[in-house]
């Protein structure tokens, strides 16, 4: 990979003047004039050693050998060492992508494995738009470790045995009773949603209408159905789990009693106003917190304790979390609980994102499950449909927060980014048809043709797909997938728009821009297929 040649020739320097020197990097540089690639290592080795930047860029730049023919190496103010890369070299990676098709870029197989965890909403009613971000960006970070070799088994947690699920039941009741002619007054801040009406007429055709409030049928048949429902919904997303985890298996398998067991014999516990504390300022926080209530109930942070030892002891390579906001102030003592229990953690990335302002005609649209005002993901599957819903919940990056336009989603123009996208796909589509049919001659592909700036820059913007991978892989976010695909649907449509791809007059560079439009596509589909949108032929 060039910026691994371009570091190693940065790290040949230093090595050879004795200078020891971190934090400077090698990035793709999307200023004109400034090369392909630039480096701060000059203006990082400046502070350290008081000379001038320029001064320390140009003597970089003498360095170089100048038999090198892969690279050129120049100096601009106020210092930085910019890399100028052979276009054989681009020309080069384009023969790649038509070779490789869509395994370009691709890691090799290895043996690793990942679990990724992910939605994990608890079945008391259908998935709403407030969880899209982090289902969709759960499977697709799924999809991002699958495309570089990791076998990612998808995990679906979820508390089946708190108090949310006793107010489920109570609710469900309350349903039930009001549908057989009782009085009964349904529980305060309980689920008052339509779903439950169906589920209690559901209830009474199977079960008859003698059930009084004690009968499990309305806590574990009303479960059931949610899940299904929810289940439903994530297979309309094209999304599969390999399993799924309940919170009650740690309290019926000893898990969070062994836990509590083992932080206690630490000293790692203690009681306080009738509730079970633990001791994180013994292990650098400032403030303790809570375990178990004085009411006898779990806070999330035993359970996920207990589950999170589970998954260490299954033995990933890595575990990914996806959590929204509100689990920010939790996550951490889960971790320190971990450490504190001798279970490794180094191979834990939690990703957390903030959360999802739904927008419709400029208005915000609030949004609460327990008084049933929502709008489920089935709503925004059925309007909009599934590739624009994937793609507008990974719009922004996980840590920003996400304002989802309706109104652009709905917009079936080139202005809705997804159709950007997809149009560039079917655009190429039909031009290669075209190309086919109106042209038989045969001759040699020689890519050494594309010498116009608009083909130049395709060609490396489609070059950088595999270092972009590498990132996405680091970072985990599939939102720098999507603008990439942007980027290069912007480049082709440019190109497309100043050059003739069809001319029966050159078929030489015909050819050859037919064939840069094959490589463009295959980069397009490669990525829409991670991401987990449709590339199609025609729109």
């Amino acid at each position: 990979m060039i910026q691994t040649k371009l570091e190693s020739f940065i790290s040949d320097y230093l090595k050879s003047n004795n200078f020891e020197l971190s934090n400077w990097n090698v990035a793709i540089n999307t200023r004109e004039g400034f090369g392909d690639y630039s480096s701060n290592v000059a203006l990082i080795l400046s502070k350290k050693i008081g000379k001038n930047p320029m001064e320390i860029a140009e003597a970089i730049v003498g360095y170089q050998n100048k038999e090198e023919e892969l690279f050129s190496v120049s100096a601009t103010k106020p210092g930085f060492v910019n890399f100028n890369i052979s276009i054989n070299y681009y020309l080069d990676i384009m023969n790649s992508i038509l070779e490789e098709g869509a395994n370009f870029g691709k890691p090799g197989k290895h043996e690793k494995s990942a679990n990724v965890e992910f939605v994990s909403s608890n079945p008391t009613g259908p998935l709403t738009a407030g969880h899209g971000r982090n289902t969709i960006l759960g499977d697709m970070v799924s999809s991002i470790l699958s495309w570089h070799g990791y076998n990612v088994t998808r995990e679906y947690y979820y508390n089946n045995a708190g108090k949310q699920m006793r107010m489920l039941g109570e609710s469900s009741y309350a349903k039930y009773a009001k549908k057989i002619g009782k009085d009964v007054t349904p529980p305060e801040n309980g689920y008052v949603g339509e779903y439950l009406d169906d589920i209690a007429d559901e209830i009474i055709t199977k079960f008859g209408k003698d059930l009084d409030s004690n009968s499990e049928h309305f806590r574990a048949f009303t479960e059931e159905k949610i899940f299904d429902s929810i289940k439903n919904t994530l297979k309309s997303l094209r999304i599969e789990f390999d399993l799924f985890s309940q919170e009650q298996k740690f309290y019926d398998n000893g898990g969070i009693d062994n836990v509590l067991k083992k932080l206690d014999e630490l000293s790692l516990t203690y009681k306080k106003d009738g509730a079970t504390w633990f001791k994180t300022s013994g292990l650098g926080k400032e403030e303790d917190k809570v375990l178990v209530k004085s009411t006898g109930e779990p806070t999330y942070r035993l359970p996920d304790i207990a589950y999170h030892i589970d998954k260490v002891d299954r033995g990933f390579d890595l575990i990914v979390d996806i959590f929204g906001a509100d689990h920010i102030e939790t996550y951490p003592d889960v971790l320190l609980g971990l450490k504190a229990l001798g279970k490794r953690t180094d191979h834990i990335k939690v990703i957390v994102h903030q959360f999802v302002t739904l927008k419709k005609d400029n208005q915000v649209v609030k949004m609460s499950t327990r008084k049933a005002n929502f709008i489920t993901l089935d709503d925004l599957i059925d309007q909009l449909g599934v590739d624009v819903v994937r793609y507008f919940f990974i719009m922004r990056g996980a840590n920003s927060h996400l304002d989802f336009d309706f109104d652009l989603a709905k917009d079936e123009s080139e202005k809705n980014p997804v159709y950007y996208l997809q149009y560039a796909h079917a655009r190429i589509s039909n031009l290669i048809t075209r190309y086919d049919s109106d042209i038989n001659q045969k001759t040699g592909l020689d890519l050494s043709l594309l010498i116009e700036k608009d083909e130049i820059l395709l060609i490396k913007k489609l070059s950088a797909f595999p270092t972009k991978m590498g990132e996405i892989h680091e970072s985990l976010e599939p939102s720098k997938l999507a603008t990439y695909l942007q980027e290069v649907a912007a480049s082709y449509h440019k190109f497309y728009g100043n050059h003739k791809v069809i001319d029966h007059n050159n078929i030489p560079l015909s050819y050859a821009r037919k064939n840069l439009c094959n490589a463009t596509q295959i980069i397009l589909k490669t990525g829409l297929s991670i991401l987990g949108i449709t590339a199609p032929e025609k729109m």
